[in-house]
């Protein structure tokens, strides 16, 4: 039986009750501790009945400030946040952990409206994922393991990679291909920074916090340092990694070929 952490009022009863409970389930091999904060109690619900049998160890949220008290207190796997919370809305959950140096942890965000607008915003807030309602239980769980399999490729090792681009924390040694790639201290900052979150998109303000604290120069001089770190990562390669994301910041990737 999962353990459920439970804050709010008004629906109290019901998430303190058993919401699923696993039944001569077969537990799969890749089991994940999940955050669900969200205040649609058959939502809620129809998450629980798919996901606990499976073995995961599911955490519930029906207010934004429980939400964000039990994201910061405990330690996940992986966030699924509703935009429309009562008491704080999912994007400032969401930008509110990243801006606390909780980026480490993939958050989805779930929405019932699916204007490219909205889906920005959230990317924008610092979330990996985006999902629809209504949405399919199936797809919800096939996109949280991809998040936390992306998190755990990139971010567990003293060496990280994306591609066939690697940097080694240790030594500092960047490489693409076996080919050196001579950084200055800021691009390894902020390659470092762009490889530890490939799962997401940075904003410009993380990468200016990351690198220069409360106190970030103009930011034409983070852009010259991005413009200097994609000529020295991508320009004498064919598949380009580091993606602009026009609004919003920046995104180190693997090409789409070699993901499949």
């Amino acid at each position: 039986m999962a353990k459920v952490f439970i804050t709010g009022k008004g629906i109290d009863k019901f998430f303190a009750t058993t919401v699923a409970e696993c039944k001569h389930a077969n537990i799969r091999i890749t089991q994940m501790r999940i955050l669900i904060v969200e205040d649609n109690r058959d939502i809620a619900e129809n998450i629980a009945d798919y996901l606990e049998p499976l073995g995961h160890t599911l955490d519930f949220a029906v207010t934004g400030p429980g939400g964000l008290q039990l994201a910061t207190s405990n330690s996940y796997d992986v966030i699924v946040l509703d935009v429309m919370l009562p008491g704080m809305d999912g994007l400032s959950i969401c930008r509110a952990l990243r801006e606390r140096g909780e980026t480490s942890t993939p958050v989805l965000m779930l929405t019932a409206r699916d204007q490219l607008d909205d889906k920005l915003m959230g990317f924008a807030a610092g979330a990996d994922d985006y999902l629809v309602k209504p949405f399919s239980i199936k797809e919800l769980e096939a996109r949280l393991k991809a998040l936390v399999n992306r998190h755990e490729r990139h971010g567990t090792s003293d060496t990280l990679q994306v591609g066939t681009l690697h940097f080694d924390l240790g030594t500092l040694r960047a490489e693409r291909d076996g080919v050196s790639l001579e950084l200055n201290p800021v691009q390894r900052k902020l390659l470092e920074v762009l490889m530890r979150n490939s799962h997401r998109v940075v904003t410009r303000d993380e990468l200016e916090r990351e690198v220069w604290g409360e106190d970030p120069p103009d930011s034409d001089i983070l852009r010259t340092h991005i413009y200097a770190l994609r000529n020295a990562i991508d320009k004498p390669f064919a598949d380009k990694l580091l993606q602009t994301v026009h609004g919003t910041g920046y995104r180190l990737t693997e090409p789409e070929d070699s993901r499949n």
